[in-house]
């Protein structure tokens, strides 16, 4: 290019900046006589004068939604938050993809960090990147732990504030709207919804809605002893309201729950982690182990260290799964509804599928329909029956698929071990050293080429192998003893290879393992029936607590009570809902078949005074003992929670230290004495026979 083709160049480029500058200058001009420099100034008042992190999260929200595997995660996220954060998508949204960022911010760079290093053993960065994604479970469902919390402890202050406005005011709905002024607190928010359904033109119905999507039990309560109380008026008991009296019933049960729950917590803090820390320990005990005890490298290489290494994971998994289901037993905010549509509806909603998976329902009103459907119900399961069976058909299949996939993978380690193992005699204490390490390996790889050539030969002999040896240059310095001992070795070896594949026994464990797996989802419904069954007495203190809230009310029927029970019901929901139903055909009848339907003393003694106050006497009548014993059962239902925390945290030390015992007995010290008194028998075995 000569100079004045650049010389042009540079021209044009310099007449077109000013041309660009003159533009600009009129432009700004025109804009400050216009309406622009109004909206500016609008604007300014506005607009975020540094980085807004409101803003980042909202658009990490929409990021997050859109990524397949992390949309799971944030969906999961904001069907609890939104309980909380009633009518509030903002701050649902911004929470959401808070909680959600902080556990990313630590699972990226971990997996990176483990990819990185363990790349060259795969079965190590499956165990970590397994323990890293149970460790950002366990961090995201804390968090959103910590909110539920929260907003509880702040209903204690709420309701003592709804004391002091209720006295100024007199009015329910005008103290309620004073005290949720504060925006502040998360309760605010559900103090406004309260104050609404209370003014709106069906309040009884916006109420049922409300029931639906409250937080805990206690704001349900409160809600429903405002209305109440709206509806019929306040009277005085004693010479105290009663409607003040009622709320100090639900910040003393609240009280009660706080306790639980931060002792339950503190039993429960490091059992999650501890359940899954075996993961983390298999590789450095087998390191160690080889590198102190050189005779265990055959058993931990081989396949059946690997075997023993699966069944400390799986171990570990379920282990982690019931300590996570102990601990969120009875938790109000756990029970939020799946309103995602879930992957097995989108699977059930195929023709071909739905005729599959109908063949293994089974039909409606037999024996097996009315037990499953039962025990769904008494586990209090938010999965339909067709859902349910989706994922033990789900779960059989994959079973299935991965126990032939790692029966097979087991023979290639086993295969693999020979190709590579060096071939001396190990010590019983202590390693190899360098240079016998490398002597070791130059006779492995010269046996290796003779394990390829007669490899999958099953009619192969020793003498055949010997005179293979004899014949070619790698042995031809050797003799004939010690040839003829090669030829024993390489034919130990080759015996060792033919037989690794796939057997028709291992097909068989395969379809046992897949049994096992279709029935394991009904074992775990099980599992959280009998966790639910330890809280029957402290569900039936709760129900008593309700009717001493209730059976002063004026106008209070026994079928309201029943609606009442009904609804903060859990493990005795079914029986209750079924004689709400029946009620109307006949209440003292109805009442007779629940007291059927229940075994659990305690409750019958509720059902039988719910009778006398259905025919013969009034509701107080039939409950002043609640009134009059009511310091007693508090009492007691601090002596029950406290039993109850004792339960649940024996039987989760049970199963949250099961792995590390299994991992320690069974992965290290069994191998050990096993594996060296057997060393140990060979070697004297061999020194006698020397002798």
């Amino acid at each position: 290019m000569d100079n004045n083709t650049i010389f042009l160049l540079m021209g044009i480029a310099g007449g077109a900046f000013i041309l660009i500058l003159i533009a600009y200058v009129i432009i700004t001009k025109k804009m400050k006589g216009s309406e622009y420099k109004k909206i500016q100034k609008l604007q300014s008042g506005t607009r975020e004068k540094s980085f807004s992190t409101e803003v980042l999260y909202q658009k990490l929200y929409l990021t997050y939604i859109r990524i397949p595997f992390i949309k799971r995660y944030i969906l999961k996220l904001r069907r609890r938050l939104e309980i909380i954060n009633v009518d509030d998508e903002y701050n649902t949204r911004k929470v959401s993809a808070k909680i959600l960022t902080k556990a990313l911010v630590i699972l990226v760079p971990l997996i990176i960090i483990t990819i990185f290093i363990t790349y060259t053993n795969y079965l190590l960065m499956f165990i970590l990147l397994i323990f890293e994604l149970f460790m950002v479970d366990t961090l995201i469902d804390g968090s959103v732990d910590k909110i539920d919390n929260k907003i509880l402890k702040e209903q204690i202050d709420f309701f003592s504030e709804i004391r002091h406005a209720y006295h100024e005011y007199n009015m329910v709905e005008e103290a309620i709207y004073q005290v949720s002024q504060d925006d502040e607190k998360s309760i605010s928010r559900q103090g406004e919804k309260i104050y609404e359904i209370l003014i709106s033109d069906d309040p009884e119905t916006e109420l049922e809605k409300y029931y639906d999507i409250a937080p805990n039990s206690f704001l349900k309560e409160f809600a429903g002893i405002s209305y109440l109380t709206k509806e019929f008026g306040d009277r005085k008991v004693n010479g105290a309201s009663l409607y003040l009296k009622n709320i100090d019933n639900i910040s003393q049960e609240m009280q009660l729950e706080i306790l639980k729950r931060d002792k339950l917590n503190y039993v429960f803090q490091s059992l999650s982690v501890i359940s899954i820390a075996p993961v983390l320990l298999l590789e450095p005990l087998k390191n160690w182990a080889v590198s102190n005890f050189s005779f265990t490298a055959d058993w931990y290489e081989g396949k059946i260290g690997m075997i023993v290494q699966i069944l400390i994971l799986i171990l570990t998994f379920v282990s982690y799964i019931l300590v996570r289901k102990l601990k969120d037993n009875g938790s109000t905010g756990i029970n939020a509804k799946n309103t995602e549509n879930p992957w097995q509806a989108k699977l059930y909603k195929n023709k071909f599928i739905k005729k599959f998976v109908d063949l293994f329902i089974p039909k409606e009103g037999t024996k097996e329909y009315r037990k499953v459907t039962q025990l769904l119900k008494d586990a209090a399961s938010h999965l339909k029956l067709e859902w349910l069976y989706i994922n033990r058909i789900s779960m059989a299949i994959v079973t299935c698929i991965a126990s032939v996939i790692i029966f097979n993978q087991l023979h290639a380690v086993a295969v693999n071990y020979v190709y590579t193992e060096p071939t001396t005699d190990y010590n019983i204490i202590g390693g190899l050293s360098e240079k016998d390490q490398m002597k070791a390996m130059e006779v492995t790889e010269r046996d290796n080429i003779f394990l390829d050539r007669f490899k999958g030969q099953m009619d192969i002999t020793v003498d055949e192998i010997n005179v293979a040896l004899i014949k070619s240059t790698e042995f031809e310095d050797e003799g004939e003893d010690e040839i003829y001992e090669a030829a024993e070795r390489i034919f130990g070896k080759l015996q060792v290879i033919n037989s690794e594949y796939i057997q028709w026994f291992e097909i068989l464990l395969a379809l046992v393992f897949a049994v096992v797996a279709y029935i394991a989802p009904i074992w775990i419904l099980m599992f959280q029936v009998k966790m639910r069954q330890l809280e029957m007495e402290d569900e039936v203190m709760q129900f008593q607590t309700i009717i001493l809230m209730l059976m002063r009310i004026e106008r209070v029927s026994v079928e309201i009570i029943l609606e009442w029970l009904e609804r903060y019901s859990n493990i005795f929901k079914s029986p209750i809902t079924k004689c709400v139903n029946n009620y109307e055909a006949g209440a003292w009848e109805a009442l007779e078949q629940m007291k059927e339907e229940v075994s659990y003393m305690p409750l019958i003694r509720i059902i039988e005074s719910l009778q006398a106050a259905v025919e013969r006497i009034p509701i107080v009548d039939a409950f002043d003992e609640l009134d009059s014993e009511r310091d007693y059962y508090r009492e007691k239902r601090k002596e029950s929670n406290e039993r109850l925390i004792k339960r649940k945290g024996m039987i989760g030390k049970f199963i949250g230290f099961a792995p590390m015992v299994c991992m320690f007995v069974g992965y290290l010290i069994i191998p050990l004495v096993f594996i060296g008194l057997t060393s140990m028998s060979s070697s004297f075995a061999t020194m006698t026979s020397m002798n």
